[in-house]
């Protein structure tokens, strides 16, 4: 069993920057895989960034490559979301997620946030 609680989200103006966190209780954190989804209202919940236990691997899906970064300290249990040069297509409500797969499908994620709140004003 893992429990997530994200934080960090708020209001920016578009190129500013956020980085959100995810604190994750257990003693086996660095067995999962950590993703990153967002939802925006009236759309369904889509991918942005997925790493490894180990944190040697990443992916991202192409609207955030080159803006944001997600990274992880395994000491603290915790995954990390660095997002700059926002735009304010990146305004929807945050998730971070726990699984056992490596991928970009949301259904193989166990574990869930409650989500953070991240507005982007033009």
């Amino acid at each position: 069993q893992v429990q997530l609680v994200e934080s960090g989200g708020g209001l920016v103006q578009a190129g500013g920057s956020l980085r959100l966190s995810c604190a994750a209780s257990g003693r086996t954190f660095n067995s999962y895989v950590m993703g990153w989804f967002r939802q925006a209202p009236g759309k369904e919940r889509e991918f942005v960034a997925v790493i490894t236990g180990s944190g040697s691997n990443t992916y991202y899906r192409d609207s955030v490559k080159g803006r944001f970064t997600i990274s992880r300290d395994n000491a603290k249990n915790a995954v990390y979301l660095q997002m700059n040069s926002l735009k304010p297509e990146d305004t929807a409500v945050y998730y971070c997620a726990a699984g056992s797969l490596f991928g970009t499908n949301y259904r193989t994620y166990s574990y869930w946030g409650q989500g953070t709140q991240v507005t982007v004003s033009p």
